[in-house]
């Protein structure tokens, strides 16, 4: 499944038994991006499509290197830590109250460690904030900290037109006002903002009703139900679907809306490796086998949580062997495409359009409007029995409030753009102008020298910094060059693997790229961070064999 030597990583064959159709003869096909192989000594085989990913490891020297800059700020924060107690530096820290000594720690002096002595100097490179749409350009409020990033003070001054490389505004679709929002300016002067109320009570719309059958129409799903907040979506609803004695199988890099749903479902939740067709196989003939642990009963359910694109590493997960697997062993599968739908697929419908497979094959279908139509709120999908058993035990329909009705037409809006029901292509061609840019933006990257994360035809592409003196330089740097950047750290990230997150866009131009590039460029000279030996890798301790086979 990998090719560690380098060049092109192809992530294995699919083998899976199926009837020869379409009118394929001897030899190969082709569909949706699909290779489809024609029936050979009695097998049909079938062949994901080609994913080409990259997760190339750093130099020896670099991780050396980086271990020691934690060590040496671990030390000195110790250092820091002995001369608050003793009174000789002020403690900006939240601290127990003086007639509390005597309580449990309400804040856990250990556990703020890091933040305390390691985060605050680079706080500077987060919550940065913002005074205008999110488009391909932005305006950042300037703020200076007298106290080393314990404090902000406004400067009053407004740095204008930050080139934006950090929003989710995959579509370009969350902009300033124009006339094509006409009809969302409609709907707030008719409904209001607010609607003060649940689904299950005053809260269901007509409006809500509009957008729930067109995005059902979009998906090509029987069915769809739409939520206020993104990651309630996820939290609120994975307790609805299974609970004890059911099992949960979890990528290892799923999101914390996932992580969190997975544990107040009171389930037992198995991790397998990320992407890992093996790893999750193993668990799976694992808990058909044995069973629950001590009464050996066969788990209720069986729940598989992956994401489309996953928004740290920019790898697309590998459907095909998924949901083969998921066939095989009768389990059901749970994807989480707020990432991908709008920014993947000829059409901007998602991973399932990526490779050519049918909606249908997936159970839970979940989406989040916040990122590629330029709204809020998220969406599960799926059979209508599905949705009709959600809207009576979903706890994000029953307790929460009903999604604002100028947001509903906002992604109204863009649904229909996508699907051409406006009458123009302007859709489709944001679509591809996304491809065009994320392709783009990647090559020249590679070609620089730097390393980075994930799949080609991802928008999310993340540039690894590693050390994390050079995250904050290369924050500060960038924004005096006027262009904002996302940088991320642990814990959302292992701790020696720090990174850069740049999110592409379709509004983003040809020259606006070229100027990231170029100072990207600059600053890989000057912080000395372009590790790449031009060696591509999938990660090859993941993946044990060179291919495998799924029979029904």
């Amino acid at each position: 499944m990998a090719n560690p030597g380098g060049g092109t990583v192809c992530n294995g064959n699919l083998h899976k038994n199926q009837k020869q159709s379409n009118g394929c003869q001897s030899g190969n096909c082709t569909k949706n991006g699909i290779v489809k192989e024609a029936q050979q000594n009695g097998k049909t085989h079938i062949y994901e499509k080609h994913i080409v990913e990259s997760f190339e490891e750093a130099p020896l020297h670099v991780m050396v290197f980086t271990y020691m800059g934690y060590g040496i700020g671990t030390l000195f924060g110790y250092l820091r830590d002995f001369m608050r107690n003793w009174g000789i530096e002020k403690c900006n820290a939240a601290v127990e109250r003086e007639e509390q000594k005597d309580f449990v720690p309400l804040y856990q002096d250990f556990e703020n460690f890091y933040k305390r002595n390691l985060y605050m100097r680079i706080r500077d490179n987060w919550n940065r904030p913002i005074c205008s749409a999110p488009g391909p350009w932005f305006d950042v409020v300037e703020r200076v900290s007298d106290d080393y990033n314990w404090t902000f003070r406004f400067t009053g001054r407004i740095i204008k037109d930050v080139i934006n490389m950090g929003s989710y505004n995959y579509l370009g679709l969350a902009a300033r006002y124009d006339e094509s929002m006409r009809t969302v300016k409609d709907v707030l002067e008719s409904y209001g903002l607010g609607v003060a109320s649940t689904m299950r009570e005053m809260g269901a719309l007509d409006k809500h009703k509009e957008l729930e059958d067109l995005v059902a129409k979009f998906l090509n799903v029987e069915a769809a139900m739409v939520f206020g907040m993104g990651f309630a979506t996820n939290s609120m609803n994975i307790p609805a679907l299974v609970g004890k004695g059911c099992l949960i199988l979890s990528d290892e890099l799923n999101h914390t809306s996932l992580v969190l749903g997975a544990r107040l479902s009171g389930a037992t939740i198995r991790i397998f490796k990320h992407n890992n067709a093996q790893s999750l196989e193993k668990l799976l003939r694992d808990a058909v086998i044995y069973g629950q642990p001590r009464t050996r009963r066969a788990w209720k359910k069986i729940l598989i949580l992956v994401e489309g694109i996953y928004s740290m590493e920019g790898s697309i997960v590998h459907l095909p062997q998924i949901i083969a697997l998921k066939k095989k062993y009768k389990a059901y599968l749970y994807m989480d495409e707020a990432h991908s739908i709008g920014a993947l697929g000829p059409t901007g419908r998602g991973v399932t359009e990526f490779f050519g497979i049918d909606p249908g094959e997936v159970d839970v279908l979940m989406g989040t409007f916040t990122k590629s139509f330029g709204a809020s709120g998220g969406y599960l999908a799926g059979r209508k029995d599905l949705v009709d058993y959600l809207r009576v035990h979903s706890h994000s329909a029953v307790y929460g409030t009903s999604m604002s009705p100028p947001i509903a037409e906002q992604i109204i809006r863009s649904v229909k753009l996508l699907m051409g029901l406006d009458g123009t292509t302007q859709g489709l061609q944001r679509v591809w102008q996304l491809a065009k840019n994320t392709r783009y933006f990647r090559q020249r990257l590679q070609k620089m020298g730097f390393i980075t994360y994930g799949n080609e035809s991802s928008p999310v592409v993340p540039v690894l910094l590693y050390m994390p003196s050079k995250v904050a330089a290369f924050a500060r740097h960038m924004l005096e060059k006027k262009i904002g950047v996302v940088v991320v750290g642990f814990p959302a990230t292992p701790l020696a693997e720090a990174r850069a997150r740049f999110c592409i866009s379709a509004a983003h131009t040809r020259e606006m790229l070229d100027t990231v590039l170029e100072a990207i460029d600059e600053m890989g000279d000057l912080l000395h961070l372009k590790y790449s030996r031009h060696v591509k890798s999938a990660r090859p301790e993941l993946y044990d064999e060179t291919s495998f086979e799924l029979e029904d």
